[in-house]
């Protein structure tokens, strides 16, 4: 095809085509030879034509540049709504007469829905596209963060809480390369931010007008998303363009998915997303490993989130405004990192061009006391946000590249764990600082961390043999 029909051609697929699902079958895509004779026993096999205007890597740099920032901005909303409350902790507890652990598990609820929701969202997704779960379940998201705005009780906050966090989960996707890295950037980024935004937006105007931002923020998503994000998973453009076709043409046409039989049931992919996870987890060395790495560094995370505001304001006597500053020291080095990542992608590209496009998986492993100033707790969180997203961009992309076509239940894996580690740290922060003090009680994660330090390392040097020995790694 010439460069001039390739360009025609990309025009009558405009984005509001593409979001609506028409306009998908082209005079291209009619008179291509595709394999077989159209019959029920020999059907045609759909796959995408060269210069192929309706797959999704040939579609323009900006729509696919909208595509990433809405998406990720979907993720952001999502992680930045796990931690606004924190910053209202106190209103919450006089307006609502609740303890501190009842109002600390507003975030850890939340956190568990990560966990929970995409076991649910991925296979669903699968067999009914992105594009549709997204706007489902991210409406959801709004409107469950709209109704803790109007919320009378714990209870009912609580509840509403894990839903919107199990919705909003359907956000928590991952690529590789650079798009990974801001893909991780996202829900790292956003809860460093929440308490910030929230505990501002709660000292002049009160906990529901935070409940109230939070929707707004989802909904702004949610609306962009639905106007402007088309469906991207291939299987589900190509199945719904063989059907297309076998209507226009009255002959049959499938996918080679469908036709070797592996179209999978919905509940046969339930049951695969909910179970395979946890073999991923008990079986893989590697996924149990790094994940468990993962999981304590997120954890410790979300444990700041309780710690903060006792070293902050109840030791410091900061507002809730200002005791959400501190964060912005993980905010910087979350930044640092995103940079960095963009640095290793692209030697990881050199190599990968040196070695003619086969590079082993491993290549991707390359104080708060009141008597000290305040600037020394804040500047500890700057390496520390800088190793998160450095860990955590690496970790994902070593996951995905040794799991290749089982990635996603790697990643589901790695996800369940450290979102479990997330919702679990918070309700014992408030204890172990009372028990332990200021000093021990922050090191507890620095020593599960030290001890996870040589990991890396060891799948650096020895990854390829454990791999041999795994039964999904590739």
């Amino acid at each position: 095809m010439t460069e001039k029909s390739k360009d025609s051609s990309q025009q009558r697929l405009s984005i509001f085509s593409l979001v609506l699902g028409k306009s998908r079958v082209t005079n291209e895509l009619l008179e291509f030879p595709y394999a077989g004779s159209g019959t029920q026993d020999d059907p045609y096999v759909v796959n995408f034509i060269p210069d192929d205007a309706g797959n999704p890597y040939n579609w323009s740099t900006a729509l696919r540049c909208v595509i990433t920032i809405i998406a990720g901005g979907g993720t952001l909303a999502t992680s930045f709504a796990s931690t606004a409350f924190t910053g209202t902790l106190f209103e919450l507890e006089s307006d609502l007469g609740a303890s501190t652990e009842l109002i600390t598990a507003a975030v850890s609820l939340f956190v568990l829905g990560f966990a929970v929701g995409p076991l649910l969202w991925a296979p669903l997704s699968e067999m009914y596209g992105r594009r549709i779960i997204f706007v489902i379940t991210f409406g959801a998201f709004t409107a469950f963060n709209a109704g803790c705005a109007g919320a009378n009780t714990t209870a009912t906050i609580l509840a509403l809480r894990f839903f919107a966090g199990a919705f909003g989960s359907s956000t928590l996707t991952n690529t590789a390369g650079t798009a990974l890295s801001l893909f991780v950037l996202m829900p790292v980024v956003g809860p460093t931010l929440g308490p910030l935004c929230g505990g501002f937006l709660g000292e002049k105007q009160g906990w529901r007008w935070v409940a109230g931002m939070i929707a707004i923020v989802g909904g702004v998503v949610w609306i962009l998303g639905t106007l402007f994000i088309p469906e991207t998973y291939a299987t589900v453009i190509l199945r719904r363009r063989a059907a297309e076709l076998s209507q226009i043409t009255n002959k049959t046409y499938v996918i080679q998915l469908d036709i070797n039989g592996r179209g999978a049931s919905v509940g046969s992919l339930l049951k695969t997303s909910l179970t395979r996870p946890w073999v991923f987890l008990f079986k893989e060395p590697i996924v149990s490993l790094l994940s468990l790495y993962m999981a304590i560094i997120y954890g410790t995370l979300y444990l700041f989130f309780g710690a903060f505001p006792v070293i902050y304001q109840l030791d410091r006597h900061w507002s809730e405004g200002i005791g959400g500053l501190p964060f912005l020291g993980g905010s910087v080095g979350l930044l640092c990192a995103a940079a960095f990542s963009f640095w290793t992608n692209k030697k990881y590209k050199e190599i990968a061009k040196m070695k003619g496009g086969i590079v082993p998986p491993e290549t991707r492993l390359i104080p708060a006391s009141p008597s000290i100033h305040w600037v020394s707790s804040v500047l500890a969180n700057v390496p520390f946000g800088f190793g998160l997203l450095v860990v955590f961009s690496s970790i994902t992309n070593y996951l995905i590249d040794s799991y290749l076509i089982f990635a996603a239940s790697a990643i589901a894996a790695n996800t369940v764990l450290r979102s479990l580690f997330g919702a679990a740290f918070p309700l014992f922060t408030p204890y172990m600082y009372q028990s332990l003090g200021i000093h021990w009680a922050s090191s507890v994660p620095a020593f599960l961390s030290l001890a996870c330090v040589p990991l890396p390392f060891i799948f650096y040097k020895y990854g390829a043999k454990i791999r041999k020995r795994c039964t999904y790694a590739s």
